[in-house]
């Protein structure tokens, strides 16, 4: 078998945590009378663009964005902390640890969200490495923590796969010389993934002799 690693983005892939991102901040921009810019959040989604701080921009420094922020923050913890993984993820997850597949987290997000999250759902200790923006200096579009992923595993670039849910992830992984399927969530459908190596539906089905299969035909044709 040629793959001997799966590196998996966090939010929108393994947990939807993305809808509730999207949510919050569509909010509050409504609460001071503007709409979240469609452009400004698909730059934000799996990078770490700051969307309050353009809104502090609209309103004005005399407006505490802030507290809506950590206002709404409450309740997105709380509608979080109910979320279980997406679908086709335990069993892909299964699957590989029992084929002696190694496997990785590559996040923007913290390590204590990514983490926390993880252990909640019981899927931490199937995991070798994560790595999140606390470990690298440049977050997604950058490659910086899928290289840091790959170190972690301790695989090359063409042993791995990646799976990742918007644009920018899938820019750092193709640029970490990873082969690299785009899993669209709800908040993602319809963006553009032509840079992708793959683009499916869902996890829900995806075995690991599929995968490989996929990385096995990509080195042929290379």
């Amino acid at each position: 078998m040629t793959l001997r690693a799966l590196i998996f983005d966090f939010d929108g892939l393994i947990v939807d945590t993305e809808t509730s991102s999207f949510e919050m901040a569509r909010d509050a921009y409504r609460r001071f009378g503007h709409e979240l810019p469609a452009d400004l959040w698909q730059r934000c989604v799996g990078s770490h663009v700051d969307v309050y701080a353009h809104l502090q921009e609209l309103v004005g420094a005399g407006v505490d964005v802030a507290a809506v922020r950590e206002q709404l923050r409450a309740g997105k913890r709380d509608a979080d902390a109910r979320l279980g993984p997406l679908p086709g993820v335990v069993e892909l997850v299964a699957a590989a640890v029992a084929a002696g597949v190694r496997l990785a987290v590559a996040s923007s997000s913290s390590r204590r969200w990514v983490e926390g999250h993880l252990q909640r759902i019981g899927a931490l200790g199937a995991f070798h490495a994560v790595r999140c923006r606390d470990d690298v200096q440049q977050a997604k579009p950058a490659p910086d923590v899928y290289l840091a992923a790959l170190d972690g595993l301790g695989v090359s670039a063409s042993e791995a796969v990646a799976f990742e849910d918007s644009p920018n992830g899938v820019r750092a992984a193709r640029t970490a010389g990873i082969y690299t399927v785009a899993v669209p969530n709800d908040v993602t459908r319809g963006w553009p993934f032509d840079h992708a190596d793959r683009v499916i539906g869902s996890l829900q089905g995806v075995t690991v002799r599929s995968v490989d299969g996929w990385l096995v035909a990509a080195s042929r044709s290379a």
